[in-house]
């Protein structure tokens, strides 16, 4: 049976410091994420851009935050489309733009899951916990809240009202290496299962991420793949804005997705902080592409030849 894909881009970069991520969607596209996911067997329709004008100013007395009227209207746009496709395809793709825009489509996802029924897990790869709230950001930098916000903490005057909400304990942060002590102390309080980078290094990938899939199977839960830029290690993905040193490797990201497709589970997937202004020749996008169809049925024996020389 012929599976559905849907593409929906959100090129926001007003979460994030520096300029660029605005281009992620077109580069994923230019990149050939359709055509790969096409030759798969899966039928894929492009929804365009979730666009929304700038807004009148929001104060907030955390000075730091800026853009926090345009994110929380993003938010509002994205949680409805999020919903909106979860329902009518097997598999929508969100392409970021920053990591803001999580806060409005795992939101739309949980409704969806909600609404079915069952819970939605969120595997979270990425080199943040992204667990700020409003008042905890420093750096004002709105991507660094998302986690906290769909779990339903407090201090989000400003954001919309969530109507579904994501269990922390259905959470799994795999790639971690950067965390702040205000994130340290809600992972230890909300019971987020983490594998930072030395697990990673003393255990793989595979046992923390096989316990993970089997916690979703067994709950018959919903899968959604948040995958930020900057989980895998910059010397192969250096088109990002937030780089840390130590990330996961191209055979570990292969396996992880390759592993997830395995899975039969993953119900939505999102690539997020894609900037093509800091690439190097296409090359981080073309790798997304390639982590995608990697999700998406691609194996290791149909890989084509990339040359970055």
């Amino acid at each position: 049976m012929t599976r559905t894909a849907a593409l929906i881009g959100a090129p926001i970069e007003t979460g994030a410091s520096q300029a660029g991520c605005l281009m992620g969607p077109a580069s994923l596209r230019t990149a050939g994420i359709a055509a790969s996911a096409s030759a798969l067997g899966w039928e894929v329709s492009d929804l365009g851009d979730c666009r929304v004008a700038p807004q009148p100013a929001m104060r907030h007395p955390n000075t730091a935050i800026h853009h926090l009227a345009d994110t929380a209207k993003l938010i509002e746009e994205l949680e409805r489309a999020a919903f909106d496709a979860a329902r009518n395809y097997d598999l929508p793709i969100f392409m970021g733009g920053d990591h803001s825009i999580a806060a409005g489509t795992v939101p739309g996802l949980a409704r969806h899951a909600a609404d079915q029924g069952r819970h939605l897990f969120v595997l979270w790869l990425d080199a943040h916990p992204d667990l700020h709230t409003l008042d905890s950001t420093q750096s004002g930098n709105l991507h660094g809240t998302p986690v906290a916000y769909f779990t339903g903490q407090e201090s989000f005057e400003g954001y919309p009202p969530l109507q579904a909400s994501v269990d922390p304990t259905n959470i799994c942060m795999m790639g971690i290496r950067s965390v702040d002590v205000a994130e340290q102390k809600r992972i230890a309080a909300m019971g987020i299962e983490v594998h930072d980078m030395r697990a990673i290094d003393e255990t793989g990938v595979l046992p923390p991420l096989a316990r993970f899939i089997d916690r979703v199977r067994a709950s018959n839960g919903m899968l959604h793949v948040s995958f930020d830029v900057d989980f895998l290690d910059p010397s192969i993905a250096p088109a990002v804005g937030t780089t840390v040193p130590g990330g996961a490797t191209f055979r570990e990201a292969h396996l992880i997705m390759e592993t997830l497709c395995d899975s039969g589970l993953v119900s939505s997937l999102e690539l997020v902080e894609l900037n093509p202004f800091l690439d190097e020749r296409g090359r981080t996008a073309q790798l997304l592409c390639d982590l995608t169809a990697s999700l998406m049925g691609r194996r290791v024996l149909d890989r084509p030849t990339r040359r970055f020389a």
